[in-house]
């Protein structure tokens, strides 16, 4: 005869999900024997305890799909109302977004040269090159990896400083401008008769980071050819000045290339942190290796995640155990096999 289920004994637990306490963890840990069994023996004294087992974890199966279904809406909102969720498309502009860029200087950033047109034989990188190859690193941090975040950390902080560059030097400028007028010398900045208008299709907010760096130097470039017209700077000064930037802004440029090539190739392509956890597979061994012997080793604040890129596609975090791993393994007490260095040595 069947034990009422009101009757039968289990462990409880105060983070449980049922009404009476069920621990559910603790049951499958004290019938563990009849849960790993390819045929339970029915005739085991626990096997009322082990059916109101199955049960619960159908139920709360059952309840988990609802919920999803449900887009873990409030109980309160209907089905309908809730399912609607996922029916909401992505947003979309209702305008093309439009860049207006006044001087040859930052167009010639924007748009690049072949090497072939160069009249020394140097190509310069297209902002909209690099634009496209920060869309591919951004790409890849959605699979955690973690040269991808570094990239973006490193990218960001120089087009952070060129920026900060840009604008201390344009200031400087203005401000020998305004102690003109100050004197009685009214003057504007110099802009183009008919400024370039260049639609924008960057589908990453990394490309409206380098269009940032396009606009800042372009009125850079407009405010120092104002102070040679102005006779406030020599032409061979003005030259100079704009030389140095734009020197710099390409080296910037060119210097995200070699990202894109080895990391998006396939050896590597499927690189993340989880080929750095101990018990890692061999094809993720390799891919650690190649990675850092082409880029060294990543900083711990970014493999860890404490440092992260200001915009990343990443959506699942590790877990609190794999984070102490990573850790670790950061720290060079874990290696890849999964063992405790500070304890080789200690026996060593």
């Amino acid at each position: 005869m069947a034990t009422p289920k009101s009757k039968i004994k289990f462990p409880t637990s105060a983070d449980s999900p049922f009404e009476d306490g069920y621990d559910i963890a603790g049951e499958r840990d004290a019938l563990k024997d009849l849960v790993e069994a390819e045929e339970p023996d029915e005739k085991d004294p626990r096997w009322e305890r082990f059916i109101d087992l199955l049960e619960r974890e159908e139920r709360l199966r059952q309840e988990q799909a609802n919920r999803q279904q449900r887009q873990y809406a409030d109980p309160i909102v209907p089905d309908h109302e809730a399912r609607a969720l996922k029916a909401i498309g992505s947003l979309v502009a209702d305008e093309t977004d439009v860049m207006a860029i006044h001087t040859k200087e930052a167009y010639r950033l924007f748009i690049g040269r072949t090497r072939d047109e160069s009249p020394r034989g140097y190509g310069i990188t297209s902002g909209k090159k690099v634009a496209a190859v920060l869309r591919s690193i951004w790409n890849l941090s959605a699979n955690d990896n973690p040269y991808a975040d570094w990239i973006l950390v490193q990218v960001t902080d120089r087009v952070g400083e060129l920026r900060q560059q840009l604008e201390h030097a344009g200031k400087h400028f203005q401000d020998d401008l305004d102690k003109l007028q100050a004197r009685g010398l009214r003057v504007s900045v110099l802009k183009s008769r008919a400024p370039v208008e260049v639609e924008l299709g960057f589908r990453s907010p990394y490309g409206y980071m380098i269009v940032d760096l396009i606009l800042d130097f372009d009125w850079y470039a407009r405010v120092v050819k104002t102070m040679v017209q102005k006779n406030r700077l020599g032409d061979i000064e003005g030259k100079e000045d704009l030389y140095l930037m734009t020197k710099r802004i390409r080296a910037l440029f060119e210097s995200t290339l070699p990202y894109q090539k080895y990391l998006l190739r396939e050896e590597l392509r499927q690189l993340s942190r989880s080929d750095f956890l101990p018990g890692a597979s061999d094809e993720a061994r390799k891919r650690v290796e190649a990675a850092g012997g082409i880029f060294g080793e990543v900083p711990q604040p970014i493999f860890t995640g404490e440092v992260r890129p200001r915009h990343s596609r990443r959506r699942a975090d590790v877990s609190e155990a794999e984070m102490r791993l990573l850790v670790d393994v950061a720290q060079g007490k874990v290696d890849a096999a999964g063992s405790d260095l500070n304890q080789e040595n200690t026996l060593l």
